[in-house]
This record gives structure tokens, sequence and C-alpha cells, in this order.
């Protein structure tokens, strides 16, 4: 057998092997969604008597209505995206412009000092700052979506001056350089030429923050007093926990909850993929 046919044989066994993990992996996504949905369908006495994994004999969509409604589930789909929002338009803006002035000038000595200080915070546990940060807020008054909008930039901030400025550091310096030739100004060359060529970590960091902001629930937990404020993982918290397990609407605030992210994933994913080659590109 020759060495050509050997590589062959060992690529299609490289192959099928990936291929493997990759199932499995997706069936530890697939199977409990597949539940999920299945469960939500259901009328409360097929959920008692079947096996969790049988399909429902007819759709009972009461188990929305009723997650609907027990969950007040538009308010608190409006407070999570104003969270979500705020957040990704804050981060993107105020992060991506910070990261610049610490990329363009870590060869001053106070900017490396100021780079060091914010990634070490990467190494401080949020648990050891939760209890003072929350009589701080309370304190200040800020207890509340903005005051969650502005700790969700800050905790999130070394993770994304870490990935911004190495970014920033492969463009070419040389483009800011002949726009300053001609007389713009550093702020005019950032927002003109540097940011529109940060769009491929624009669109990861954004998505990144989208979800992040979305899915939590210990920062709300802990930050937000008004029941009124309440996100939708503290609101299916609370609702699960004073429902006495009723799985059919509980399953059902839960796929209401996932379908606006996996809308704002397929969107967004398009777009990544045609910042990438735009940025590859130039």
């Amino acid at each position: 057998m020759t060495s050509l046919a050997v590589r062959g044989r060992r690529r299609r066994s490289s192959s099928t092997r990936n291929i493997v993990v990759l199932a499995v992996c997706a069936l530890t996504i697939l199977i409990p969604l597949y539940i999920a949905v299945v469960t939500a369908l259901k009328s409360p006495g097929e959920i008692i008597a079947g096996t969790g994994i049988e399909l429902p004999g007819s759709l009972y969509w009461q188990n929305f209505a009723d997650a609907w409604t027990s969950t007040n589930f538009p308010r608190a789909l409006l407070n999570t995206a104003t969270v979500a929002a705020g957040t990704v338009l804050l981060v993107l803006v105020a992060t991506s412009a910070f990261a610049y002035a610490m990329a363009r000038n870590l060869h001053r000595w106070e900017f490396r000092v100021a780079h060091v200080f914010v990634l070490a915070a990467l190494f401080v546990p949020f648990p050891i700052v939760m209890l003072p940060l929350v009589q701080q807020t309370a304190a200040w008054g800020i207890d509340n979506l903005f005051g969650l909008i502005l700790l969700y930039f800050v905790f999130n901030l070394p993770l994304n001056t870490l990935l911004y400025t190495s970014f920033i550091r492969t463009l070419p310096i040389e483009i800011e350089q002949a726009a300053q030739l001609d007389g713009a100004s550093t702020g005019r060359v950032f927002w003109r030429i540097v940011f529109p060529l940060l769009a491929p970590m624009n669109a990861t960091v954004g998505i990144l923050m989208f979800l992040h902001s979305w899915n939590d629930f210990l920062l709300p937990l802990v930050l937000l007093t008004d029941p009124d404020l309440r996100t939708l993982p503290l609101a299916q918290s609370v609702f699960s926990s004073t429902t006495n397990v009723s799985y059919g609407p509980a399953f059902a605030s839960y796929l209401m909850s996932v379908l606006p992210v996996l809308v704002v994933y397929l969107i967004s994913q398009r777009w990544v993929l045609s910042g990438v080659m735009r940025g590859a590109i130039q």
C-alpha cells in the first residue's frame, strides 16, 4: 500500500471521527430542545401520563397563553430587550474607542500600566464583589435597568478590551497616518476609518454581549428589586417556583424567550460572515 493511500485512509478515518463527535454534540442540544417543544405542546394529562419523549396527541396551545399571562411576558420581554440593546450599543461605542486608544498608545508606559490593570480584572470572581455591589447600587439609586446595563459594560470591559486591542493592532496604521496628514482629527480617524474596519469584531462582541445580557440570571437576581423590572430569566424562575411545577407553561415560556435569540443569531450570523469577508478583502 502506497503512502498516498495510507494518508487518504487516515484522512477518511479522521473525518469519520469528527462527524461522530459533532453528531454527539448536536444530539446533546437537539434532544433537550425536542423534549422542551413536545412538553410545551402537551396537555397537563399527557404530561403526567407520558414519559416525556412521545409526541403530543393534539397541540395544546393553552400552555403558551398561560405562560404569556402568568410571567407577564410582554413586560419581561421589553425589559430584557432594553437591557440587551442598551448593553450592546454601549459596549460597541465605548469599548471600541477605549481599546483604540489603548492599542495605538501601548508604547507609552502609562497606557501599558492601564492595560494591565484592566486585564487584571479578568481574574476577579463576581461572587467576591456581589454583596458590596448590591449595597452600592442601592445607595446610588441605580438598582434598575440602567444600572444593569452599566454593570454589564463594566464587568465585560476587560475581555472586550482584549478582543478589540488584538484586532486593532492587526490593522495597518498607515491608513490612519494618511488621514491625519490630510488634517483629520483622532476622533474623525477612528469613527470614519477605524470603526468601519472593526465590523467583524463588532459583530463578534455584539453577539456575545447580546447573548450574555439576554440569558443572564444572577446579576438581575441580586440587583433588581422592583418586580416590574424583572428580565425574562428572572420572571421565568419566579414563575416556575410559584406554580407547583407546571411543566407545560414553564417550557412554553422557555421557548418564547429563546425565539428572539434564534432570530437575532440567524440574522447576525450572516452579517458576521459578510463582515469577515469584507475585512479579509480590505
